[in-house]
């Protein structure tokens, strides 16, 4: 069991409540993946958009960042839209990133919750669907490290084409990352690439047809049934879980009542909150004890073999996530073991 963090790179306040910059989010972005790394955590992954709440619209720079600070812990995107890049460009990318990191790089591909990056690059929203599918049948070969010779509807074809610089060791670790659409499952078991559910509301066991369906569609589709299911959940960890949600409650409401301003959501109430924070909830909030505890039932109910914190939210301050960072390590990610390791 992998226990890894996520951040967005969302622009934080300082301590008098003045909002920081987004030059200063992303060097705290880089202070908290080091601290990140000496603490024990598995993973550490960085966000992709293109919006002004959010600093980091170039993760791989960031990682690259990241690469030459930290020793041990593996680094990826959470995630990248393949829909609105270039499958080529993307995979250089995190090539040189593999490189900087001497082979600990691994890409999480999504089509995009925000879509604020497909009119920036001049793609038609109409062809979203298509767009992902295109451009991952182009990556999942890309992704070997071999000559890659393709055909599609997106961009020219290829034939015999070698992509650089190589990798430490092929082939780049990728996960498709699905918000709950069946399609999306299936689409994972297709290609042979690890599952990451991003679980951001409801109970977490209402995902149990998702990896009973990856499952069964790899032995289906004659691919390894082996591959590992991962999950992206919110959460924040203080010493106690008063003193978490009270952190977090201010910031997650402000955050969470813009995103419902553009889809048309209400705006969140404290009893929702709780609710999403309490045991049936996707919100991972409270001291390390009870976020242990969390983790650990969804992982035995999901069978998951990742757990990504997604430990950022809103405008909540350095401080406090530095201080989130290191509970998990110290203290979240050796008794999630341990709980695995009784049953």
């Amino acid at each position: 069991m992998e226990l890894g963090l996520d951040t967005f790179g969302d622009v934080t306040v300082d301590d008098d409540g003045n909002a920081v910059s987004a030059a200063q989010t992303i060097r705290d972005v880089v202070a908290q993946a080091v601290l990140a790394d000496e603490v024990g955590v598995d993973f550490f992954g960085v966000g992709e958009h293109h919006r002004d709440d959010y600093a980091v619209s170039a993760p791989e720079v960031v990682l690259g960042a990241i690469a030459v600070a930290t020793h041990r812990m593996r680094l990826g995107s959470a995630v990248t839209v393949l829909s609105s890049d270039d499958p080529i460009r993307v995979f250089e990318r995190f090539a040189t990133v593999d490189a900087l990191s001497d082979g600990r790089a691994e890409v999480i591909l999504g089509r995009g919750s925000f879509t604020e990056s497909f009119p920036l690059f001049g793609y038609d929203l109409a062809d979203y669907e298509e767009l992902f599918t295109d451009k991952l049948s182009l990556f999942a070969q890309l992704r070997t490290g071999e000559p890659v010779t393709w055909s599609g509807a997106t961009r020219t074809p290829l034939t015999g084409q070698s992509v650089y610089p190589g990798l430490s060791s092929a082939p780049l670790p990728t996960w498709i990352a699905v918000g709950g659409s069946p399609e999306s499952v299936i689409r994972a078991a297709t290609h042979g690439l690890p599952l990451m559910l991003a679980i951001i509301g409801g109970d977490p066991a209402r995902f149990t047809p998702y990896t009973d369906l990856y499952r069964r569609a790899l032995g289906e589709l004659e691919q390894p049934t082996d591959l590992p299911v991962g999950v992206h959940s919110p959460g924040h960890i203080a010493d106690t879980d008063e003193l978490a949600r009270e952190q977090l409650w201010p910031h997650y409401r402000t955050y969470m009542a813009r995103i419902g301003r553009e889809r048309g959501w209400p705006p969140p109430t404290r009893i929702e909150f709780e609710r999403a924070a309490g045991p049936a909830g996707a919100l991972h909030v409270g001291s390390p004890d009870t976020v242990a505890r969390k983790i650990a039932a969804t992982a035995k109910t999901l069978g998951l073999n990742r757990f990504d914190l997604k430990y950022s939210h809103g405008t909540l301050p350095h401080e406090h996530l530095m201080r989130s960072v290191e509970l998990y390590g110290t203290q979240v990610i050796p008794q999630v073991r341990d709980l695995l390791s009784a049953d």
